[in-house]
């Protein structure tokens, strides 16, 4: 029988040890109990073949069902409709099973995660001419902050991070080690940067003149909004004039490169290897897929989905699935495909009609 605990106020849920009951687990990820005793204690995470009788663990893909079956776990989140799970493990059953185990992992690893400290490391270098409150930031050892520059409080400067002139960083942000954020460009509230990624490079712009590469200024900006999260060596190209720019709550993976005036909509994702070149648009919820690519000067409509290796390019409409290069609606190139798997076969019995010498009979 499904039992759903009471809710408390999230204050109830505090704790001064990170161990939860079950009944505490299912009220933390907003699940149903069903099966197994409510004062059964978790104290940590584990993937479903690593899992012990303490841990939490989660069935998100039914690709693991074989491990699911087989879980030595205290308690796994199932999603809503399974009933039968290994014998003596607990089952919370929840409508997204990735998302509550995320809830749990939080839990389990906030104990754990590095406090906010502020203050500027005696190592860091701030301009004089920079704007921001020592007791409100936190700058590490190595980062450089140049003049002009302006940070939010609550953010944090990497190790080794370089945050050029004139930038504006806001409230909250984390700008991990060896980040790089060229001038003037503009990043706005809650943004992460993972190591490495480099904010306003260079725009790839050239002219061919009597033979020699003559390179085109490129003296607009980056702009990131709220809630963007860039990938770990991951570059963001400057405009050539006004603005890159990547909407608000956009996430972009490791090792995509986003080309000079791109915009790109809300909620995007851009898996690893993915890229847009230079004056592309996409959409609001647009999802690129790894190695997905869209060309320069195309537009790609909310909601559209690219395979892994998939190419736009022409202007493509929003809410399909594509695939395939140049890319094309995914059904259609799964039957192309299917066609062309067929085609050796075709060409036997083409060969066997004319007689095996291709005169035909």
């Amino acid at each position: 029988m499904r039992r759903r605990p009471p809710r408390k106020a999230a204050s109830d849920l505090r704790r001064t040890s990170v161990a939860l009951t079950l009944s505490e687990l299912a009220r933390l990820v907003d699940g149903d109990i069903v099966r197994g005793e409510l004062s059964h204690v978790i104290e940590g995470i584990a993937a479903l073949d690593e899992a012990t009788s303490a841990d939490v663990s989660f069935l998100g893909n039914e690709k693991y069902r074989a491990q699911y079956l087989a879980t030595r776990a205290g308690a796994v989140i199932v999603p809503r409709g399974v009933e039968e799970g290994p014998e003596g493990v607990a089952l919370v059953a929840v409508e997204n099973p990735s998302f509550a185990f995320g809830r749990a992992v939080k839990h389990f690893t906030e104990a754990l995660a590095r406090r906010f400290e502020p203050g500027v490391h005696e190592r860091a270098v701030v301009d004089p001419a920079a704007v921001l409150d020592p007791a409100r930031v936190r700058v590490d050892a190595g980062a450089v902050v140049m003049a002009g520059a302006s940070v939010g409080d609550g953010s944090e400067i990497g190790p080794n991070a370089v945050v050029g002139e004139g930038v504006r960083i806001g409230r909250d942000c984390r700008i991990h080690a060896n980040v790089s954020i060229r001038e003037r460009c503009e990043i706005g509230d809650r943004v992460i940067l993972q190591p490495g990624a480099v904010i306003g490079s260079d725009g790839f712009g050239y002219e061919t003149v009597k033979g020699r590469h003559e390179k085109i200024d490129q003296i607009g900006i980056v702009v990131l909004e709220d809630d963007v999260e860039i990938g770990a060596n991951t570059t963001v190209d400057r405009a050539r004039f006004g603005r890159t720019v990547i909407s608000e709550g956009t996430k972009v993976d490791n090792l995509v490169q986003i080309g000079h005036n791109v915009r790109i909509g809300k909620h995007n994702f851009l898996v690893s290897q993915s890229g847009v070149a230079g004056s592309s648009r996409t959409g609001d919820y647009v999802v690129l897929a790894a190695q997905a690519g869209v060309a320069g000067h195309i537009t790609v409509g909310d909601r559209a989905v690219f395979a892994g290796r998939a190419g736009a390019t022409s202007d493509l409409p929003g809410g399909q699935t594509y695939g395939g290069y140049p890319a094309q609606p995914h059904m259609e190139e799964q039957r192309q495909k299917a066609a062309l798997r067929r085609l050796p076969e075709l060409l036997k019995r083409v060969k066997r009609l004319e007689g095996g010498d291709g005169r035909a009979r």
